[in-house]
């Protein structure tokens, strides 16, 4: 017997795995593997820290050495990348993902699913991401603003209480459900010291509840992808054959297992269920009114380029909306969410305040330099400075200022007297 691995769950994979257990045995106490996703969001093309080897299933992803540590980086800060464990980017690469539909991730914390989808979406069409957890749903707001996602909405409700509003009204939904978690044994020693018979029952009951929620929010002829990071049977093939019994208007058109002792990845399962009925919907979304392109214009006057203005540009679609004295970008195809708890409603642009505007950090985040009157350009030494919350001495200009990290977008300053002042939030602020 292994001297780590519950006796239960160690004879249960011997008699599922026959001659392949030996092989997972030793996998489960070998060389874990670590990935991260680029952020075509930020920038199309860059590959940091020189990486060449890609996680197969997912066109973003690659493999990263014990020599990096990504997340002590001022690339981190910028959203540059989001660190995830590989296996765990296939189920949003199965989920297909494209620009302009209503996306749900309905179990989004801490985000890894929720950004890699809104990669895929390109500022495009409506997100929803829910977690029912208040403490992790705020960790997935943070990593929603990082990554500089401008068409997510963050929930922290059960998926219960969303049903009456969104019945029948997403393209796409990505369940990836609360699980015993024994594909992260390897990577996670509280997850095995946790694991019991008794708990894997539990999630199965669970996880029932939350698909037969998400088929009620599915559109006919959408699609849900359900996944789990456990090897067991109830949490993941019955799971799905019990649904179908359930819903039989819908099809299950693929599983898929990534075993630890097959791929450069920790345990995990997917699949892909489809609802019946017309395959395709029109996506229409609605232009920023003029009304509130000239409160826009006037926001910005000096701070962004005419550009951003304009047909295709980065306000060309979504509606302003007011939060006390905060205004917010909200996506077009948002409907009212009057009863939810609201994270965050889109993206955040600014304050008005009595005399003045100042841009938000979320917008920050989500601009590029090209979009922006004013920008500098840090390097790393000057970057970790100023996410330390330093300031830096500049010549004649003046007004805000986009702050990058080797162009990535990592901030606000502004310049006035030859002083860049610091803007960064002082709750973000470290030591790198």
């Amino acid at each position: 017997m292994s001297d780590f691995l519950p006796i239960d769950f160690e004879n249960r994979m011997r008699a599922l795995l026959g001659d392949e257990y030996e092989a997972f045995e030793s996998a489960l106490s070998g060389e874990r593997y670590r990935g991260l996703r680029i952020n075509p969001l930020k920038k199309k093309d860059a590959i940091p820290f020189g990486l060449t080897e890609k996680v197969p299933w997912a066109e973003c992803g690659y493999y990263y050495g014990e020599d990096i540590t990504p997340g002590k980086h001022p690339y981190h800060e910028a959203g540059a990348y989001y660190i995830q464990e590989p296996s765990a980017m296939l189920p949003a690469t199965l989920l297909e993902a494209k620009p302009g539909e209503k996306i749900l991730d309905l179990c989004a914390a801490p985000g890894g699913k929720s950004t890699q989808i809104a990669a895929a979406m390109n500022g495009k069409g409506l997100l929803v991401s829910n977690e029912i957890n208040s403490k992790r749903a705020a960790i997935l707001s943070e990593n929603i603003e990082r990554m500089g996602i401008k068409n997510a909405v963050v929930t922290n409700e059960s998926p219960a209480m969303l049903v009456p509003r969104f019945e029948g009204f997403f393209d796409r939904i990505m369940v990836d459900a609360p699980c015993s978690g024994e594909g992260m044994f390897r990577k996670n020693e509280e997850a095995v010291s946790e694991w019991s018979a008794e708990n894997v029952k539990l999630c199965a009951e669970r996880q029932s509840e939350i698909l037969d929620c998400a088929a009620k929010m599915l559109r006919r002829g959408g699609r849900i992808v359900y996944s789990t990071c456990t090897f067991a049977k109830e949490e993941d093939e019955l799971s799905i054959e019990n649904f179908l019994k359930r819903n039989p208007d819908f099809t299950c058109e693929k599983m898929e297992r990534l075993w630890p002792h097959k791929v450069r990845g920790e345990g995990h399962f997917a699949a892909v269920l489809t609802k019946e009925g017309d395959s395709e919907r029109a996506i229409i979304e609605s232009a920023v009114s003029s009304a509130d392109l000239k409160k826009l214009r006037e926001y910005f006057k000096d701070i962004l380029k005419d550009e951003c203005f304009e047909e295709g540009g980065f306000f060309s679609s979504g509606r302003l909306e007011s939060f006390g004295d905060n205004i917010y970008l909200v996506p077009s195809l948002m409907p009212n969410l009057k009863g939810i708890k609201v994270l965050r409603a889109g993206l955040a642009l600014g304050v008005v305040k009595k005399d003045r505007f100042e841009p938000a950090h979320s917008l920050a985040l989500a601009l590029t330099p090209d979009m922006v009157l004013r920008s500098i350009n840090l390097d790393i030494n000057d970057s970790k400075d100023y996410i330390k919350g330093l300031t830096k001495n500049v010549g004649d200009e003046k007004g805000w200022t986009l702050v990058l990290t080797d162009g990535y977008s990592l901030g606000w300053g502004k310049a006035a007297g030859g002083v860049l002042k610091n803007h960064y939030p002082k709750g973000l602020r470290k030591d790198l």
